[in-house]
């Protein structure tokens, strides 16, 4: 839990601005609106189709890069 207090001399609106970039901070947001509409979990059958078309894309993607056709950029860490 994100816990604020206010400072000796601050305004509420500093406060407020404190507040809303610890709970970015701490994820806290994301988790709620992650769970404003519940999202069923995919059956067997669609986990296992999901799957199979991720390994379908991996093995097209290492196609291409081994026939030159995809050029392998570094990974960017923002």
């Amino acid at each position: 839990m994100v816990e604020i207090r206010k400072k000796k001399g601050e305004s509420f609106e500093a406060m407020y601005r404190r507040f809303s970039k610890r709970m970015m901070q701490s994820k806290k947001i994301l988790e709620a609106k992650g769970r404003k509409f519940l999202q069923p979990k995919k059956n067997k059958n669609a986990q296992k189709e999901s799957a199979l078309v991720g390994l379908q894309f991996k093995k097209e993607k290492e196609y291409q890069r081994k026939i030159g056709k995809l050029v392998d950029e570094p990974r960017r860490r923002w």
